[in-house]
């Protein structure tokens, strides 16, 4: 073959609508010369047999962005490239049955308009007038996106491979990839059957394959992509004249798409019958067992029809649209559709490999579709896409997600498709994957318990009586069996003194010669001196927050970096990508176990089990013996008050944590720790941190040193954005919240405009109010300022605090 290509600057792996997306958006960057590589012919995999829901609608914010965007791009992408595409935005309604879904569909409404997507509160009489077939006596309200449809994954995946192919990307159809290679200079050379292809980047946009297609990376620092596969029915029935009367009467329009999703399905029109998808409880997995192993290649293949599992679903959909029932089914179609274990796909760096990307594992890939290719294009070509996209991160996921995991999880989402995701919910499948050395010990004291990177934490800790069950978390509000046992919690770390084992903190060793400079290098501000602890941050290029850490001196060139357990794979590359031959990155999280000790009879109660000097100031850090085990201490506290975190090794927590308890300390939950963080204004990672929000804009601008001599990057962006003055700023305030706070991304308004949004929300019991995080306007953000925040539907008053702690605000209680 003459004209195979040797080489390319981007190699995808898979030609289904993502992997054309992926091809189409570099070229669209300017990056032409990129190779897809498609095992048989395009729209082989989960492609072919898609529904083609078009959905906007979404919890998520970066999932509700990528939505969104599909939507706008499917809308022109025919003229724009010159092919005719089927795209029916017909707009959608969804039902709720419940007040609480009603809370959902505002919460949703809030952000889609803030997205610009023009959602609507219907009655059920309003829904009953525009869809004149449906059952509406049992509705507690409707939600309707105009912006909702179906379009054609066949012909959406053509004419994004025709631009493609337009601005100069090759696409090379019955050409499967057989194994990858990684150079010394880290870029890749990519084999296949008719040669190889040498690329400075390679995607694994390999749909259900993606597994395996992950299995060639592993020599590389890799690991087995989190995914399984799941059967996915819908059928087809014959057409039904009333269906054919009413779009003729209305100019061919279609009915708008109907989700039920309370009973867990969607129904279409599909030209002039109907389209039903269900997503049953008692749902099916596929290639799980030895005797149901995935073959070398499922392309334009599907599964016997199993109708008994969606018959009741099917049953009820004839209930709510009695139409449906006076026709017969013309097809049913089964087909495989991966999952990842919280359902949302898996775009970004491949963790711990260099040079390589994911884009894969899509539930919903024809919505989702045309954002992926344009996050992925800015990953590869910018280094950081326009939106934070931490939901679909790959490294979200550590190394809990063994295939039980996955199996069991996938099972769980897809079996709860449009189930709402309350707040105090803790989905119960696959739990356990990581205990902390007192794990039994803190379930035997009442722990309720929350999977955080996989590790067990209590959540807060339950009394004989108190109603832990699942049924009793299903509120969007503050009120629950928790409530007034956080409370105690709180006000026992305010008057006396409270311990939280906290396992999975990600640590991180950095030592060798170079690794201060390194480091300065990296961070944006300065170092501590030995002995000591800071805060520490880096940014993007852009100057946007990438991530916070801890930084603790040992030595002049030995670091202890601690950061949250969420961002365990996330930031290991990042310090392992920055350091240069001699330092080393250690990751020690799992050989240590972490407790907060804090209160202001803090102090008295570790005298007794230490010999550590307790009279060291804040900041600072010392080994010691407590409860005669190796420990180290470090005098700082989340909660805002006089504390200490204890560090030890796994085998040596067990007797501190008892000596601990049995010198008085009352055990608290994270529930209690997000209360009082919130009073100190204290920020978490990928809430009130994320890439969508600069340093200055985040008021970290004491974390900056622009006078250092090193480069770090992101200086020239902070430079810039210095001189010309934030947009936003970053602010507390307190809400007037009824029943329940602000979640994230709530909408907050000066009068009818939206000026901002909050990051993080919920209940100071110390200073007795709700409080919300969040970013507004920068000529908003004065103190004393009167906005409203949208929290459920509902606009409620708040105002801008002071730029300082709500709770102990000279910080007189955290020095003590």
């Amino acid at each position: 073959m003459s004209d195979f290509p040797k080489q390319a600057r981007v190699v995808i792996i898979g030609g289904g609508v993502i992997g054309t997306s992926t091809l189409y958006h570099l070229g669209k960057r300017g990056w032409s010369d990129c190779v897809l590589l498609e095992k048989n012919e395009l729209t082989a995999g989960s492609t072919w047999h898609a529904a083609g829901n078009v959905p906007t609608f979404s919890t998520s914010w970066g999932i509700m962005n990528i939505q969104r965007y599909s939507t706008e791009l499917y809308a022109r992408l025919g003229e724009e490239v010159d092919y005719p595409m089927s795209y029916h935005q017909s707009g959608s309604i969804r039902l709720a049955h419940t007040k609480e879904r009603v809370q959902e569909f505002q919460r949703a409404m809030s952000m889609g308009r803030y997205q610009g997507i023009e959602m609507e509160m219907w009655s059920p009489e309003e829904a009953r007038a525009r869809y004149p077939f449906l059952e509406t006596h049992d509705l507690e309200g409707v939600l309707y996106d105009p912006s909702d449809g179906d379009i054609d994954p066949a012909q959406l995946t053509q004419a994004l491979a025709k631009g493609a192919r337009d601005m100069g990307g090759r696409i090379l159809r019955f050409t499967p990839a057989t194994g990858v290679t990684q150079q010394a200079d880290d870029s890749w050379v990519v084999h296949t059957e008719k040669g190889d292809i040498a690329c400075d980047y390679v995607v694994n946009a390999a749909g259900y394959y993606a597994q395996r297609v992950g299995e060639w990376f592993k020599r590389y620092g890799g690991r087995s992509v989190p995914m399984m596969v799941m059967s996915h029915q819908y059928l087809l029935t014959e057409e039904i004249p009333e269906i054919e009367a009413w779009t003729k009467d209305n100019g061919g329009a279609k009915l708008p798409l109907l989700r039920d999703v309370d009973i867990s399905y969607y129904l279409r029109q599909e030209k002039h019958g109907y389209n039903l998808g269900p997503y049953e409880p008692n749902c099916k997995g596929h290639w799980m067992t030895e005797d149901d192993q995935m073959p070398e290649d499922f392309s334009f293949q599907l599964w016997s029809d199993d109708l008994d599992r969606i018959e009741d679903i099917v049953t009820d959909a004839m209930e709510r649209v009695p139409l449906m029932a006076t026709s017969g089914i013309s097809r049913v179609i089964n087909g495989p559709i991966p999952y990842a274990p919280d359902g949302l796909p898996l775009i970004g760096p491949m963790p711990g490999v260099k040079n390589a990307f994911e884009n894969c594992v899509f539930t919903f890939g024809i919505a989702q579709g045309g954002g992926a290719g344009k996050v992925l294009a800015e990953w590869i070509v910018d280094g950081a896409p326009e939106w934070d996209m931490w939901a679909v991160d790959p490294r979200r996921y550590t190394d809990y997600t063994d295939q039980d995991y996955c199996n069991q999880k996938g099972m769980e989402v897809y079996g709860n498709e449009y189930a709402m995701h309350f707040p105090h919910h803790e989905w119960p499948a696959a739990r356990d994957k990581k205990l902390s050395p007192v794990h039994d010990k803190v379930i035997a004291l009442g722990g309720v318990m929350g999977a955080y990177n996989g590790w067990e934490r209590a959540n807060w800790f339950a009394q004989p009586g108190d109603d832990t069950s699942l049924e009793a978390t299903h509120t969007w509000g503050r009120f629950g069996p928790w409530e007034q046992r956080v409370r105690e919690e709180c006000e026992a770390v305010r008057d006396g003194c409270g311990v939280l084992d906290l396992p999975g903190f990600s640590r991180f060793m950095v030592q060798g010669e170079g690794a201060a400079e390194a480091l300065r290098g990296l961070v944006t501000g300065g170092l501590p001196k030995v002995g000591r602890i800071n805060l520490v941050y880096i940014a993007d290029d852009r100057g946007r927050i990438l991530t916070e850490m801890s930084c603790m001196r040992l030595g002049e060139d030995q670091f202890v970096m601690i950061t949250a357990a969420t961002a365990q794979w996330h930031d290991r590359d990042i310090l392992t990508g920055a350091m240069p031959a001699g330092v080393t990155v250690e990751d020690v999280t799992t050989t240590r176990d972490t407790l907060i000790v804090t209160g202001p009879k803090a102090r008295d109660l570790l005298a007794g089990l230490t010999d550590a000097d307790l009279t060291t100031g804040w900041l600072t850090h010392q080994a010691a013996t407590v409860a005669g085990q190796a420990a180290y201490l470090i005098r700082v506290s989340f909660a805002g008050e006089l504390g200490w975190e204890v560090h030890a090794v796994n085998e040596n927590m067990p007797a501190i944590y008892d000596a601990i308890l049995n010198a008085g300390a009352r055990p608290f939950g994270m529930y209690a720790l997000d209360s009082l963080r919130l009073e100190k204004g204290y920020r978490t990672w990928k809430g009130d941190l994320s890439t969508d929000y600069s340093l200055l804009e985040g008021g970290l601008e004491r974390f900056v040193k622009l006078d250092k001599p090193q480069d770090f990057p992101g200086k020239a962006a902070i430079q810039a954005e210095k001189q010309q003055g934030v947009q936003k700023c970053f602010v507390t305030l307190l809400v007037d919240a009824g029943d329940a706070d602000a979640p994230y991304m709530s909408c907050i308004w000066s009068g009818d405009e939206i000026v901002g949004e909050t990051t993080s929300g919920g209940w100071g019991h110390r200073v007795n109010a709700s409080i919300a995080l969040g970013m507004v306007r920068a000529e908003l953000s004065a103190p004393g300022t009167e906005l409203q925040v949208e929290i459920y539907g509902e606009k409620r008053c708040a105002v801008v605090q002071e730029d300082q702690p709500l709770w102990d605000p000279e910080n007189e209680r955290l020095r003590a």
